[in-house]
């Protein structure tokens, strides 16, 4: 069958009828994306019900295929782990899996859906049960208005993914009373499937040399036209992620970052991951954030610097983190920007940074 795409308004519909055996829908996306998941081709996966984008922000979008089993599954044990069903309010790109979710979730419960702005300039009132998902950026903007943040402790979850939630910032959201739940997924899994550390019921987390694998009922079908990278990663019901994790000590998944965050540096290895946790421990928001990044470098091998949009110069930055970072993880150059780069999932942009760092030269 060939794809319907479908605009926000659609979405909803689309997806119920989608769910029930007719045509997979494609929430509408920017070109690129849309290059990705091919529309014009018929979808051969069998059960079928989504094709979504991944961010690209570590590389060109691929398309995921979802099955209805797999996001009726998902949206019934993350309603189960919240205590359950109620209206969703979306305030994410439906054309990530996100946003797409909120959809899911308020077709297969049968309950209400809202749209708001991404910049939640009006952070719609909650119902008797509602729920609202987030990325930090987001969380950190309604969090610095005292008149959202007390309708957001209203709601009865606000899932808060994408990245990391910032040690700072989750401490921030607790105190002012709001419910938060910090997840990790991916669009493989068709989103979080892992919620404050401990996997969804019925969904498993395996570790291989730190890798983390995800295995369940909500695993992706398959990259859209790509069954060579299909093959890198899904295992039967296992996915293999690209991240790094450990268990805690009460068993919590811990995820430490991408394998691509370990870089050398003059011969010595850095976690760019670790090293960043760090910097956000170190420097509190109202000093400008501080965003390390690894550049390629002839003598270094890669070099770490670092971008702020505070009035920090680099002799004081370095003091402030001298006695936490080891001297291969200390900046080597420090650049002023009006105003970082982000994803539209809300991400730090990182590769976007590289690349402009690299014009400036």
């Amino acid at each position: 069958m060939l794809l319907r795409v479908a605009e926000d308004d659609q979405l909803a519909a689309a997806l119920a009828a989608a769910l029930a055996g007719g045509p997979p829908v494609t929430p509408r996306a920017p070109e690129s994306a849309l290059a990705a998941i091919r529309p014009d081709l018929p979808v051969t996966e069998p059960g079928a019900a989504a094709v979504v984008a991944t961010s690209g922000s570590t590389g060109d979008p691929k398309a995921v295929v979802l099955t209805g089993a797999a996001l009726e599954f998902s949206a019934r044990v993350t309603h189960e782990r919240l205590g359950g069903p109620g209206e969703w309010v979306c305030a994410l790109p439906t054309h990530y899996v996100a946003g797409l979710m909120t959809v899911v979730r308020s077709v297969v419960a049968g309950r209400g859906l809202r749209f708001a702005s991404p910049e939640l300039d009006e952070l719609p009132a909650p119902g008797e049960r509602s729920y609202l998902s987030l990325v930090a950026t987001q969380l950190h903007r309604v969090l610095a208005r005292p008149e959202q943040t007390a309708r957001l402790r209203d709601y009865a979850g606000v899932l808060v993914g994408g990245s990391a939630v910032p040690d700072g910032l989750r401490e921030a959201a607790l105190t002012a009373g709001v419910n938060l739940v910090a997840t990790y997924g991916m669009s493989e899994t068709c989103g979080g499937c892992v919620y404050d550390g401990v996997p969804l019921d019925g969904v498993g987390v395996e570790l291989a040399q730190e890798r983390i694998g995800l295995r369940g009922p909500m695993v992706f079908a398959g990259y859209r036209l790509r069954p060579e990278l299909t093959a890198d990663v899904l295992d039967g019901d296992l996915v293999w992620t690209n991240d790094r994790g450990r268990f805690d000590p009460d068993g919590r998944l811990e995820v430490l970052g991408r394998f691509d965050d370990v870089v050398i540096s003059g011969g010595e290895k850095v976690d760019l991951a670790a090293a960043q946790r760090l910097v956000d421990q170190l420097i509190g928001p109202d000093e400008g954030p501080v965003v390390l990044l690894g550049i390629p470098d002839r003598q270094w091998g890669v070099r770490v610097v670092a971008v702020t949009t505070g009035g920090w110069s680099l002799d004081v930055l370095r003091d402030r983190l001298r006695a936490r970072l080891g001297r291969a993880g200390l900046p080597k150059e420090l650049r002023r920007v009006a105003e970082l780069a982000y994803t539209s999932t809300g991400k730090i942009d990182r590769a976007g940074l590289i690349a402009a760092w690299q014009d400036e030269g």
